[in-house]
């Protein structure tokens, strides 16, 4: 949307969302868009040093580096609206589901190395199509589709789950997914309505926190599922009785 102040980026080629540009900086096009990102990379950071502390997996780790990645494209792109940070934002997105989608398959994967040697190629392939063909709505749906892949071992994860504070997470997740799409929407859908009000609720930006939580639920859920399987003896703690993440007791020989 139009702002006030002039731009240091110059003319705007990326989508816009419901806010005003240039309003409190030149050099930030959507304000409230570019700091709401700033959570989700702190969040990422506390599940990054908690994997590492721990021991676990690298594929956790990469995990939770994939995420601060993805929130830090999320702010290039939103400061500056340009096309080549929308697709900086946009390809990391597809990248983070593909690495979801080993996280919860790769288990039960007899053949350990197809899987991810597959992934990869899709990954670079995804990407250079994305900044050959520039995917509109195709992007979109292809995120979609990634993501209902993922639900259905996310599920049975969940049904298989005894722990109550570890199902605590896995709908934690599913509330800030709920929660945050709404606001998406909203502000994709009726941003005309809502530029009529006194005050913004900045929908996009509310959708940028909430996913920073959502993510943070979902890793530690997956973090939780993996030690049991792993027979690490996880227990979800809290951190000032708020804060959850998941503490594990590995054998000795481990």
């Amino acid at each position: 949307m139009e702002g006030g102040l002039s731009s240091f980026w110059g003319p705007v080629t990326a989508a816009e969302w419901c806010e005003k540009n240039y309003v409190y900086s030149s050099y930030i096009a959507e304000f409230f868009n570019t700091i709401s990102n700033v959570p989700c990379i702190l969040l990422a950071l506390i599940g990054l040093i908690n994997a590492l502390r721990q021991r676990f997996e690298k594929r956790f780790s990469v995990l939770h580096v994939s995420n601060m990645i993805l929130a830090i494209g999320s702010m290039l792109y939103h400061a500056t609206l340009q096309h080549m940070q929308q697709q900086g934002d946009e390809t990391p997105m597809v990248w983070e589901m593909l690495l979801y989608f080993y996280i919860l398959y790769s288990p039960d994967w007899h053949y350990r190395s197809t899987m991810p040697t597959f992934l990869f190629l899709y990954g670079v392939g995804f990407a250079m199509a994305h900044a050959l063909l520039r995917f509109g709505i195709g992007f979109k749906v292809h995120y979609v589709i990634l993501c209902l892949l993922c639900i259905p071992r996310m599920y049975k994860y969940y049904i298989y789950t005894e722990d109550a504070s570890a199902k605590r997470l896995a709908k934690l997740y599913v509330a800030t997914l709920f929660l945050g799409s709404i606001c998406w929407l909203a502000d994709r859908l009726f941003c005309k309505e809502i530029s009529g009000w006194y005050f913004n609720p900045q929908g996009h930006a509310l959708w940028h926190v909430l996913m920073g939580f959502n993510s943070y639920f979902a890793n530690t859920f997956l973090m939780f599922c993996r030690a049991q399987q792993r027979e690490w003896d996880p227990k979800v703690v809290h951190f000032l009785r708020f804060f959850p993440y998941v503490k594990i007791q590995k054998p000795k020989s481990q």
